[in-house]
């Protein structure tokens, strides 16, 4: 079962306590894991961004939140293939793996799309974060044959969470992709991120930290 979806079988002898374990490490992995890249998948992700909203809330430490597309994808499996794309989107992977810390949190949540959770991250090395992605991505071309290399680039949206505040995944999510639209509408491999990272709170929000509050004066 586990072959299938590219991942070994347990070593130890079937039905043993090592061999079960090892059935349901892998299950645990599949399930969290984008197949084609490795990447944390969309399930995985949606759970890490409601964790560090709730960090944030009771920490007041800065997070950042950023959301990428592969410019103008659907060139590149029009005129090349679906595994000129697969390769593209695996060396778009790659990059961003290698342009962030340990500590943060990259995954594929659609096509083309991934995420980026960035715990611990001042508003002042946010651009920088997002525009040392931006580069590393144009900076690897791929190669999808021995004799032919694309050039890949990405528009990047960035919003941080607000601090002390009670939120939700879908808010934070809506604040990046805003700034996404704003990267692609100025002509893509851009970077847009919300300008301070005291972000505006929106009436939903100003709703749960009063509840929030009226809960505790109860308790």
């Amino acid at each position: 079962m586990l072959r299938q979806y590219g991942h070994p079988e347990p070593a130890a002898p079937i039905g043993s306590p090592e061999w079960l374990q090892g059935v349901i490490d892998g299950l645990v992995e599949i399930s969290s894991k984008d197949p084609l890249t490795g990447l944390a998948n969309r399930r995985t992700f949606e759970l890490a961004l409601a964790r560090e909203l709730d960090r944030v809330a009771r920490s007041g430490e800065p997070a950042l939140l950023l959301t990428l597309d592969i410019d103008h994808f659907k060139r590149v499996n029009d005129s090349h293939g679906h595994s000129a794309g697969d390769h593209v989107i695996r060396a778009v992977a790659t990059a961003l793996l290698d342009s962030v810390r340990p500590m943060d949190l990259v995954a594929r949540v659609g096509g083309e799309e991934f995420s980026i959770i960035l715990p611990n991250c001042p508003s002042p090395f946010g651009e920088t974060v997002a525009e040392r992605v931006r580069r590393r991505v144009e900076g690897n071309p791929v190669a999808i044959s021995p004799t032919q290399q694309l050039r890949v680039t990405v528009s990047i949206g960035g919003a941080f969470a607000p601090q002390w505040v009670r939120s939700t995944p879908a808010l934070w999510i809506e604040r990046t992709d805003q700034q996404l639209y704003r990267a692609k509408a100025h002509g893509r491999n851009l970077v847009r991120l919300e300008p301070s990272a005291i972000s505006p709170v929106s009436s939903e929000e100003r709703r749960m930290l009063f509840d929030h509050f009226q809960s505790q004066e109860h308790e």
